[in-house]
């Protein structure tokens, strides 16, 4: 399948470029100007586009995207609600009119009741409106929820469900695999799950 990745640089994006390639699909990157790319698999497909201004068909002839990008923790909350919200929504829409399939969004855990006393209270509440509007689509979605990210592999040991520990770790190497799953099984069609590794 082709499938487009937002956040195809970051930490967990180009874990799951490779993913997807190793199991034979055609991934996409979507990049800005700016992004280092060379965290990417040679020959990767690149396509540019940045989430603050994305262009009609950012999402043609894909079958699936994946919205795995963040502003970051250390940004204002202004650029939080322009790429952990208002992109996210923008890329939904366009994918939408694109004709794709299926969206898969990378969460986070706290964003199905956002604790307005967290630190993180500005972000959850900017994903939280995000998934509220993937699952308000017409597109099949699948939403992931992991808990604070560490940089390991993948472990191949997670807990899914109501079992996962809010205060647990989650190696982005188990997060890539699991949305490489979410992009290609029917199981995580209208699934939302919390997930942990079972450190």
């Amino acid at each position: 399948m082709k499938v487009l990745i937002a956040g195809a640089t970051g930490n967990t994006g180009a874990r799951l470029v490779s993913e997807l390639a190793e199991r034979g699909h055609h991934p996409i990157a979507l990049v800005r100007e700016s992004s280092d790319t060379s965290v990417l698999p040679k020959a990767t497909e690149q396509r540019l586009g940045d989430l603050t201004d994305l262009h009609d068909d950012v999402a043609s002839d894909c079958e699936v995207v994946v919205f795995a990008a963040g502003s970051g923790g250390d940004t204002s909350a202004e650029m939080t609600d322009k790429v952990d919200r208002d992109g996210a929504i923008d890329l939904i829409d366009k994918a939408e009119k694109n004709g794709v399939r299926r969206f898969v969004m990378l969460s986070s855990v706290g964003t199905e009741n956002p604790d307005p006393d967290s630190d993180l209270a500005h972000y959850l509440q900017a994903k939280h409106d995000a998934d509220e509007h993937l699952k308000a689509s017409d597109l099949e979605y699948a939403i992931l929820r992991p808990v604070a990210l560490t940089d390991d592999g993948p472990t191949g040991s997670v807990i899914l469900g109501d079992e996962v520990d809010a205060r647990g770790k989650a190696a982005r190497g188990d997060v890539a695999v699991l949305l490489a799953d979410a992009v290609e099984q029917d199981e995580w069609a209208g699934a939302v799950r919390l997930m942990q590794t079972d450190y």
